[in-house]
């Protein structure tokens, strides 16, 4: 099946073209994503670990208090929490206290600070980095941030604008469906890559973002 039939699909589930249109991500460009400031970053980190296995929705009304507790998530005063500051942060009441994902955000922050020493910022580490190989990008995540593997690495470069596909129940079950692939675990970084490789080349067939085509397959499900 080409893409062209996957739209087409994708656009009668949604209603009209137009619908399509409105509900498709529109990913920043690099040069907009060198702009935005490395707090917005952590910021944007750590509310979706919070939000991993928690309501969305708590998560966002209480992030204004966290942007308090955490100091607007500046990345070195972060980094240089004590354990006994986040030991009194765990017990404030306006936040969600999850002292595992309190620790994490300290420890996301010294990832941020590194990356600012090798590349001047961390919004250009992740605004350099080739969409064609962003699942490499997922991975480094994973390995040098904390609790940022599975869907948590791609929902926050989502969320920020960097484009990216998300391997969502849906997205892998249409491209069973419509035959690029036979079998897939998201925990395989092969069978990722192998998804990759596909999007690829969906995106030089479509001349589409990988995160609309993504989209776009999810919807026609």
């Amino acid at each position: 099946m080409n893409f062209n039939e996957i739209l087409n699909i994708a656009i009668s589930a949604a209603g009209s073209k137009e619908i399509l249109l409105e509900r498709l991500p529109k990913p920043m460009s690099s040069k907009d994503l060198q702009q935005i400031k490395d707090d917005r970053f952590l910021s944007m980190i750590s509310r979706c670990i919070f939000r991993a296995g928690f309501v969305w929705k708590v998560v966002d009304k209480k992030w204004p208090n966290f942007e308090k507790k955490f100091l607007n998530f500046n990345p070195l005063a972060v980094a240089y929490l004590s354990d006994d500051r986040l030991e009194e942060i765990a017990t404030d009441k306006s936040i969600i206290r999850n002292f595992t994902k309190i620790l994490a955000t300290r420890a996301n922050a010294a990832y941020v600070v590194e990356k600012q020493y090798d590349y001047e910022s961390f919004s250009n580490y992740i605004a350099d980095w080739p969409e064609n190989k962003i699942v490499d990008l997922w991975f480094e995540m994973k390995r040098e941030g904390s609790r940022l593997g599975g869907m948590t690495g791609p929902m926050i470069l989502r969320s920020m604008g960097k484009d990216t596909f998300l391997p969502t129940n849906d997205v892998i079950s249409a491209l069973t469906r419509y035959g690029f692939v036979k079998t897939h675990s998201n925990g395989s970084k092969r069978d990722l890559e192998r998804v990759q490789e596909i999007f690829n080349l969906l995106k030089e067939e479509s001349n589409l973002p990988l995160s609309q085509i993504s989209k776009i397959l999810a919807l026609s499900m």
